[in-house]
């Protein structure tokens, strides 16, 4: 049977998972009611968050699919597994066209030699524009430095919501056949079966209660069997040897066992117990490992910390550091974006791709029942030639016109600079490029600048030398100045200074910061304080409350409008600000 290997990328919310959804549906993998996306957090976001593997038999060939992320902050999610594949398809909205992710996982696959089928998607919606959309993708193609053959793509329309795929725009709309059949066509097979030794290497991992670490990896060379002890080899040289115990395949999303695998299948290895991505696994000690899966840096750092508060230990299950240390430790093992440094006791320097990667991290770990302190995020400043560099992005925005003002002014005071303008339909696009740190902290303040009705993507350039000093929120913070219960009654006297962060009849404690106030400054307050009851009746002293929703942080919240005195607590059942020194000063 032929194999053909292929990624599905795009840019988020173009419609990669609802593609492949419909294939695996059309296909008979699962039924119409499941979904790629299986995670929590990913059906709470409807984002994929981690990469998947599936395959589809169609036409007596096997088609192993990867579907991938399409948020920039997990790039390294897509860039590891790019290696594995022979094709992948580029989803673009017909209508918005190539975004920035469009722009970076595409970059990585004309760098690999990877020839991509084109897959204009939404091609329904009132205001789409294939044509539009293929010339801008035909630029990108150009802007990026394709070759010949690359450029020569092939273009398929698409309605993934609906399960069609055409070749031409005024084709019936029936299934997606013609999309299998353009993958069978323009995708080599990834089986020569050729007698080299074996080489193979992990694009991912996986975990098993019962079999410990899996290795996810294609077999780019020879065949694999259960029994076979293998090398295990870096890029440095070192080598040590493991025994494949078990060998599974895929069909549809499920594992199916089996006791060979050969070139170009994408198998999962258990017995391996010490496997990374990127490792080569051999046939025998001499052969020469596979080139190692690099990866982008991080660009923004911040220290991990137990947490010390008031309240702490009233939530979580895992409060200590070494308990923290070592759930770190294993995200290691997986999340290949991810830096941690060790060497300081209680507090962990962690770096990632971005706020929304150290997010779900930490939402993850807060579900699993730990409790942590985070201190704000910093951007990486590094020293080239002598000279501090700090990570610069594009910043591309899709607004309303009567929202521009408003949002090149406050940018423009956070050091990014506007490269270009471009006017569709009645939505105005702004291309702008500008440092990280000015990022962050800005995105909450551009839903509000924009009713919500503004769509905000960026994608990391490259270190660019520091611009020094730029302005950020100017908003305050209102601390608790008293340990108890809060009564509606102090927060309707305090709702006037600001915006709250807390409602009645939970607990505070002396320090945390229950709001921000509107002019700027530090104000300590009692949100404790009750009213003074007397036996007199008076007019006007027994008006009702009537107090304003409370803004609820949570942990992509807390990290943008924390300052730098102050931590953010993450328990199993709260998100709290809080200043470092709990004391008025």
């Amino acid at each position: 049977m032929e194999i053909r290997n292929i990624a599905i990328i795009a840019h988020v919310d173009h419609g990669k998972t609802t593609l492949t959804d419909a294939i695996m549906c059309q296909t008979g993998m699962f039924d119409k009611d499941m979904s790629m996306d299986t995670d929590t957090l990913e059906k709470e976001r409807g984002i994929t968050i981690y990469s998947k593997n599936t395959s589809v038999f169609y036409k007596d060939t096997k088609i192993n699919i990867v579907d991938t992320p399409g948020h920039a902050d997990f790039g390294s999610e897509v860039e590891r597994v790019l290696r594995a594949v022979d094709s992948v398809l580029l989803i673009v909205d017909a209508q918005e066209g190539p975004m920035p992710q469009t722009r970076f996982v595409l970059k990585k696959s004309l760098e690999l030699g990877i020839k991509p089928i084109v897959v204009l998607n939404k091609i329904d919606k009132p205001a789409a524009d294939p044509h539009m959309a293929e010339g801008k993708v035909l630029d990108l193609f150009c802007d990026l430095g394709a070759d010949d053959e690359q450029l020569d793509f092939t273009t398929i329309y698409a309605v993934g919501r609906d399960g069609v795929a055409m070749i031409g725009l005024d084709d019936e709309r029936k299934n997606l056949e013609p999309l299998l059949d353009t993958i069978l066509k323009e995708v080599k097979p990834a089986n020569a079966h050729d007698e080299r030794p074996l080489r193979t290497q992990p694009f991912n991992l996986a975990y098993d209660n019962y079999l410990g670490r899996l290795a996810i990896a294609r077999v780019f060379e020879g065949a694999i069997r259960v029994g076979d002890t293998v090398y295990i080899k870096k890029t440095d040289g070192e080598t040590r040897t493991g025994k494949v115990n078990k060998l599974f395949t895929f069909k549809g999303v499920s594992r199916q066992e089996v006791k060979e695998a050969h070139e170009g299948d994408i198998v999962m290895i258990a017995g391996l117990p010490n496997i990374y991505i990127g490792e080569t696994v051999c046939a025998t000690a001499d052969q020469e490992p596979l080139p190692a899966i690099d990866v982008d840096e991080p660009t923004i750092t911040l220290d991990f910390l137990v947490n010390d508060s008031p309240f702490a230990g009233l939530d979580g299950d895992f409060v200590t550091s070494r308990q923290i240390g070592e759930r770190l430790e294993k995200e290691l093992e997986v999340n290949v974006g991810l830096e941690v440094d060790f060497s300081t006791p209680e507090r962990f320097k962690v770096a990632g791709r971005g706020e929304l990667h150290i997010a779900i991290l930490l939402e993850n770990m807060r579900r699993e029942g730990y409790e942590i302190q985070l201190s704000q995020p910093h951007v990486i400043i590094k020293e080239i030639d002598g000279k501090k560099h700090e990570p610069f992005e594009e910043i591309t925005i899709d607004i309303p016109s009567e929202s521009q003002g408003i949002v090149i002014e406050k940018l423009g005071k956070r050091g990014a600079i506007l490269s270009n303008m471009i006017q569709e339909n009645n939505t105005l696009r702004l291309v702008f490029e500008g440092p990280t740190r000015g990022l962050l902290g800005y995105r909450r303040q551009f839903v509000v600048d924009t009713r919500g009705e503004g769509i905000l993507s960026s994608r990391f350039l490259e270190f660019r030398p520091h611009i020094g000093d730029i302005q950020k929120h100017s908003a305050g913070s209102m601390v608790s100045m008293m340990k108890g219960k809060v009564l509606g009654y102090a927060l309707d006297n305090l709702q006037a200074r600001g915006a709250l962060y807390i409602k009645p009849n939970i607990s505070v404690y002396q320090g945390m910061v229950i709001g921000n106030t509107s002019k700027g400054q530090e104000l300590w307050v009692n949100p404790t304080k009750g009213k003074q009851l007397t036996n007199v009746r008076a007019s006007g002293t027994d008006d009702k409350i009537n107090l304003t929703p409370p803004l609820i942080i949570g942990i992509e919240d807390g990290m943008e409008i924390m300052k730098e005195d102050e931590y953010l607590e993450i328990t199993p059942k709260n998100v709290r600000l809080r200043k470092k020194v709990l004391r008025a000063p």
